[in-house]
């Protein structure tokens, strides 16, 4: 995204939450650039343009728009507050925060119309920083109630491939396992249903350094498969190393779209907006 286009953004983007508020605000066109379009003329694998969404009365994700490529995988980085999380969850269309306005595609179908039961099905496969193991059921319990109902993605088996320790703790109840074992537990529920964007919100949070290094092992397996991927890290350089291209947030706001070498070359980029 140039710099021109992040400009044209911020300036599209309404200054009072009364702009938005007011109407059906899928019905038209919504305000914004249109979804980036490929050399072949195509709409990008995902795109969100001048999406808005509230908690309530607080305006908190302000005219974010980007595209991302099949088998991308985006660092989408920024300050505590500045959005990241919000626009993750915007992305899956969970209830909170409310999209106001804007549009969200991925493979040609619009998001933006659909609830987040909806977008699961379309294959938005979110991985929530909390992770949600279900008390009281086994770690393969878990597993197999991801994919009680259509579309299945991975067998359990192959999940098992990817984390072995998983497989050793088939029988464990899911909310025992440690803090390391419970994310690759939160993400092989994710890789049960047929995902076509992995969304990954603070994978390393709250794990000691040895643990995150066994889930940058797993995410790089992932990769080498090509899904495509956001991944919202406040490891800015651990998500920088796994990513190809990074979004940095300010304010609720795109100030930053290259590669993720830019912003590891760049000190006074990365001490301006993550204060790294």
């Amino acid at each position: 995204m140039s710099a021109a286009h992040v400009a044209e953004t911020q300036m599209n983007s309404p200054d009072r939450p009364e702009t938005l508020l007011g109407g059906d605000q899928f019905q038209g066109a919504a305000p914004g650039k249109r979804p980036t379009l490929t050399t072949g003329g195509q709409p990008a694998y995902f795109s969100c343009w001048d999406i808005h969404a509230y908690y309530g009365e607080s305006y908190i994700v302000q005219g974010v728009s980007f595209d991302i490529r099949e088998g991308e995988i985006v660092a989408l980085l920024g300050r505590n507050g500045a959005g990241k999380t919000s626009t993750l969850r915007a992305i899956a269309r969970v209830d909170d925060p409310a999209l106001k306005s804007g549009e969200i595609w991925l493979d040609h179908k619009p998001l933006h119309e659909m609830k987040a039961h909806q977008a699961a099905q379309t294959g938005i496969g979110l991985v929530p920083e909390d992770r949600r193991i279900i008390q009281g059921l086994t770690v393969e319990r878990n597993l197999k109630l991801a994919q009680i109902a259509p579309p299945v993605g991975w067998s359990i088996e192959r999940i098992y491939d990817l984390f072995p320790r998983l497989g050793e703790r088939r029988r464990q109840e899911g909310t025992t396992l440690s803090g390391g074992e419970q994310q690759m537990l939160a993400i092989g529920r994710t890789l049960a249903r047929d995902v076509k964007l992995l969304l990954l919100d603070e994978p390393y949070e709250g794990l000691a350094p040895v643990i995150v290094q066994e889930i940058e092992r797993t995410l790089e397996q992932i990769k080498s498969l090509g899904m495509t991927t956001i991944i919202v890290e406040q490891n800015a350089i651990a998500a920088l190393h796994l990513a190809d291209r990074a979004i940095i947030l300010d304010m609720g706001q795109v100030v930053f779209d290259g590669t993720s070498q830019a912003v590891l070359d760049d000190a006074d980029l990365r001490q301006q907006y993550l204060a790294i």
